[in-house]
């Protein structure tokens, strides 16, 4: 199994072959349109803007599973990316990424590359830390996705390089990008 071999909806429903990005550079977000991480899409898209050209494509997958932070429809949230931070970067559709209905793509994902913890050195990795252990105390011994804005870095052939957290710093992710464009 590989990357190239999953079929995703996009955000108007149709089906989309991922191997159409074949040697291409890709950065897959977990996305929310009501949550503190939205701010998120500006960095997101100006690494697009910075990148795209090179080989980069940033796959956007709406989830709705933290703190129902994604609750509109696809249209709705496509509306309020490209209005609000001029998102033109793919946009697919609303998934699970974690539990029984979860999306084949994150299972694969997340059996790729491992959770690694937060940086609790960072004002925001210590805070999202101490808000799951209040919710599970054994949340670091699973590979789930904590919160929206996960990314996974995935190289020109198809391997699934480097996972990052929503807390970590969008220089280290752009960093990253660079070494495998």
């Amino acid at each position: 199994m590989n990357i190239y071999d999953f079929i995703v909806k996009n955000i108007t429903g149709i089906d989309e072959k991922l191997e159409k990005y074949s040697g291409k550079v890709l950065l897959i977000v977990n996305t929310a349109t009501e949550c503190g991480f939205t701010p998120q899409y500006t960095n997101l898209q100006q690494l697009y803007d910075k990148y795209s050209s090179k080989g980069l494509e940033i796959l956007d997958f709406p989830c709705n599973q933290f703190g129902h932070q994604a609750p509109g429809t696809e249209k709705e949230i496509a509306t309020f990316c490209s209005a609000r931070f001029g998102v033109t970067f793919p946009q697919f559709a609303k998934i699970d990424v974690n539990g029984e209905n979860q999306s084949g793509l994150f299972k694969y994902l997340k059996s790729q590359q491992k959770f690694n913890g937060f940086d609790l050195n960072s004002k925001s990795g210590a805070m999202m830390h101490e808000v799951l252990l209040k919710m599970d105390p054994d949340y670091e011994k699973n590979d789930d996705i904590k919160w929206n804005f996960t990314k996974f870095l995935v190289d020109k052939s198809g391997n699934v390089v480097k996972r990052f957290e929503p807390t970590d710093d969008i220089n280290i992710v752009e960093e990253a990008i660079t070494r495998y464009l």
